[in-house]
């Protein structure tokens, strides 16, 4: 039985595969429409969610199979105290592998440790949020044609950006890619991360200004400033404007150069950016149902 808690879970080679199969279930749906009959999904978010959590239960039931769970902590048994390592043993009765969303970093990893079917961390706190790197590895390999020699920038939140964390650690391991860290001083990435990039002499830049760095990217990855993840309100209402792409922004930019975005947006792209076609980020968003249906066949040994 195998689990998926970071995106390093897979080796590149099998990413590859699972690209792979995620390409073919975007181009032959029909094939993979009864793969999951009998099967049954548990989504257990303790975090609101709209995008992860319905993508999934999109996946299954694109699959042909079933899904049950909650959409947050207070309509689960949570609510009384009890724990993740007690309801994890208890749903693995009631379905066949379940995606796990908390608000506490390694909560996923609790569950899986205790777990007797297969469990996907789908977040947790500002740690990691495997599947939404996935989605990202998957539409830059589509749209680009590859996962490589690139410069890639990082704008917003990303010292509390779990999607930031996870996808510098899975475009690490690719060869030739350049990041560019855009952001104010007080939502740096975490030392822990450039410290890494410096050790294995991967080449980096920070700066402030996004407009003088729009030039030489081939991807832009906008991030929200994300109000749950602040203890001081004054803090979030200063920053949170702090950076809007917009169509002036956009003219700098390369014309084949790529933005995404995970979702869900607030002020940080225009709404006038939307019908650029290097706009990417809801196409993006439909990837993460491709991504996560090739990942349940993976993690229940149902591929085809």
């Amino acid at each position: 039985m195998r689990h998926l808690m970071s995106p390093l879970d897979f080796t590149t080679e099998e990413l590859d595969r699972l690209f792979d199969l995620a390409n073919d279930i975007e181009n032959h749906p029909a094939k993979y429409a009864h793969t999951c009959d009998g099967r049954i999904l548990a989504t257990c978010f303790y975090e609101p969610s709209t995008r992860t959590r319905l993508s999934f239960e999109s996946a299954m039931t694109r699959l042909g199979g079933r899904v049950i769970g909650f959409a947050d902590a207070t309509s689960s048994s949570a609510a009384k105290g009890e724990s993740v390592s007690d309801t994890i043993r208890v749903i693995s009765g009631y379905a066949d592998i379940c995606a796990m969303r908390h608000p506490k970093e390694g909560a996923p990893m609790v569950a899986a440790e205790k777990s007797g079917i297969p469990v996907i961390n789908a977040g947790d706190g500002g740690h990691q949020h495997p599947t939404q790197t996935l989605t990202d590895l998957l539409t830059i390999r589509s749209l680009k044609g590859r996962l490589g020699d690139f410069t890639i920038g990082l704008c917003g939140d990303l010292k509390f950006g779990r999607t930031v964390h996870s996808l510098i650690n899975a475009l690490i391991r690719y060869e030739n890619i350049r990041f560019v860290f855009i952001s104010p001083e007080e939502l740096r990435v975490p030392d822990y991360i450039t410290d890494m990039l410096k050790e294995k002499e991967i080449p980096f830049q920070e700066v402030i200004r996004l407009e003088n760095v729009m030039p030489q990217l081939d991807l832009l990855y906008m991030t929200r400033v994300q109000k749950e993840r602040f203890f001081n309100e004054e803090d979030y209402v200063r920053l949170k404007d702090f950076y809007i792409l917009n169509a002036d922004k956009m003219s700098l930019a390369k014309e084949d150069m790529l933005v995404l975005h995970p979702l869900p947006r607030v002020n940080e792209i225009s709404v006038e950016v939307d019908s650029d076609p290097r706009a990417v980020y809801f196409r993006q968003a439909k990837y993460g149902v491709y991504v996560r249906m090739a990942l349940i066949l993976t993690l229940l040994e149902l591929v085809p």
